[in-house]
């Protein structure tokens, strides 16, 4: 007999041990699924930030070379020849 209570009394323990385990890595889990989501979320914005960026660098390009720098001039008239080719569609879909 002396021998099963010895038996619970270490099953009891083990148990124990584990269920303060559990508690701990549900916890450790819930911390890390927020800093999860909070990096999913400054990464979305981040993604943001740097389209932003590159449409203010396209742009700059674009004032810079109509400003006269020789530098992406070519880009320059390619966008506005593209521009002007969408009007043209634009006014002859509204002439039809």
């Amino acid at each position: 007999m002396n021998g099963l209570s010895e038996l619970i009394d270490s099953l009891e323990v083990k148990f124990f041990k584990l269920n303060q385990k559990l508690i701990q890595l549900e916890k450790k889990n819930s911390e890390l699924q927020e800093e999860l989501l909070l990096s999913k979320k400054m990464q979305q914005q981040q993604s943001v930030e740097i389209d932003s960026f590159k449409n203010q660098l396209d742009t700059l390009k674009m004032v810079n070379s109509l400003l006269g720098s020789e530098e992406n001039k070519r880009e320059t008239k390619l966008k506005i020849n593209s521009l002007i080719r969408e009007i043209d569609y634009c006014i002859a879909q509204l002439s039809d």
